[in-house]
């Protein structure tokens, strides 16, 4: 079987975002719907919607925004690779393209903390992007992903986690 090549999405961000919260690759409903964390099993937007006050079921436009107006921009590590299904361990590793952190990082410079969603988006990172971005003074956090996939977690612990993380690099969570 073919594995399609796929690829991210373009990052949710503006000039005044502080906080970059990071994901390894859309999975298949992300992808076919074209948003960030379509899944409605994945915990991303309930989470979010505690942590910042609204609707996890508001329209996809409101719930950008709202991450816009807390300051927390959204993106993937890889820029595209090659896959079958939605599972990042089935990441053919030999396909990965790694987004511009470089450049992303040069136009949003009020970024100082990077969440990240999970350990594949974390790895990814550190073995694919870090090295071009070392440069940049920055925080680097691993959170629990907010996959239905990872269940070693509760939702409560893994919102707790979440919530650490923003009180940590914010005073307005």
């Amino acid at each position: 079987m073919t594995k399609p090549l796929l690829f991210c999405f373009e990052p949710i961000a503006d000039s005044n975002a502080e906080i970059l919260i990071l994901g390894s690759m859309p999975g298949q409903e992300s992808l076919a719907a074209g948003q960030y964390y379509a899944n409605r099993r994945n915990a991303f937007w309930k989470i979010m919607g505690q942590l910042l006050g609204f609707e996890p079921d508001a329209p996809y436009e409101t719930r950008l925004h709202e991450l816009k107006t807390a300051r927390i921009a959204l993106w993937d590590v890889l820029q595209s690779c090659t896959r079958v299904g939605s599972l990042d361990a089935r990441i053919d590793t030999g396909s990965i393209t790694v987004n511009d952190f470089q450049g992303f990082f040069r136009t949003h410079d009020k970024i100082r903390a990077v969440l990240f969603n999970g350990a594949k988006a974390e790895d990814a990172f550190r073995r694919y992007a870090l090295p071009t971005v070392s440069t940049v003074p920055l925080s680097y956090r691993r959170l629990p992903s907010t996959s239905p996939t990872h269940a070693a977690l509760s939702y409560e612990q893994k919102l707790q986690a979440w919530r650490a993380a923003f009180q940590a690099n914010s005073t307005s969570f």
